[in-house]
């Protein structure tokens, strides 16, 4: 059996399909207690699981519901969301991670649990920008 980027390639556009529906089954987006509206299992999801693709536009501006990647010429870019996951809150430990642009449950998560991602170094656990509490 191969990685899943394998299998992604060896069932053509079938596993492509299939993940669009099963991001709506997946999480929904509802009230949070760590900030504004977050995103939720809806079932239960293993380590490694497909969650969803984060889709939006590219942008140069940093700003709310903007996830920055690394393109294939090694540039990074912000992509503002314009899906469900546009909604995912920081939190340690994360629950979830993003290769490129896909999602993946990196432990066991329970229905009704929320997905929290690391927003990385320069995000502090308090909710803000680290480099504004250098102010």
């Amino acid at each position: 059996m191969g990685s899943l980027r394998e299998r992604e390639r060896d069932d053509g556009g079938r596993e492509r399909q299939s993940r669009q529906t099963g991001e709506l089954e997946s999480i929904e987006v509802r009230a949070s207690s760590l900030h504004g509206r977050g995103v939720f299992a809806r079932r239960r999801l293993r380590p490694g699981q497909w969650i969803g693709r984060f889709e939006g536009t590219p942008t140069d501006e940093d700003g709310t519901y903007v996830l920055w990647v690394w393109d294939e010429r090694g540039r990074e870019v912000g992509i503002r969301g314009r899906n469900a996951l546009r909604f995912l809150n920081h939190g340690t430990p994360p629950n979830a991670e993003f290769e490129d642009l896909d999602l993946y449950a990196i432990r066991n998560v329970q229905p009704g649990a929320e997905l929290v991602i690391d927003y990385g170094e320069a995000w502090s656990d308090d909710g803000c920008d680290a480099d504004e509490d250098e102010t």
